[in-house]
């Protein structure tokens, strides 16, 4: 599983969800799965999660 957490700012996305994607774009962009698949963990057993706070509000996806 590849976590990334993000806090909402509003001046940088209009919702917990578009947060929580750019959380998701992040693990792409920065390619955090290669040092996992360079263990021999095939991809399609790789999850990624991208975790969105705004207060007590959390979005998950």
């Amino acid at each position: 599983m590849i976590l990334e957490f993000k806090v909402h700012d509003p001046d940088e996305e209009k919702t917990l969800e578009d947060t929580a994607n750019a959380a998701l774009k992040q693990i792409a962009e920065k390619n955090y799965d290669k040092e996992i698949l360079k263990m021999g963990i095939p991809e399609e057993n790789i999850y990624h999660y991208g975790f969105a706070f705004e207060g007590k509000k959390v979005l998950i996806l």
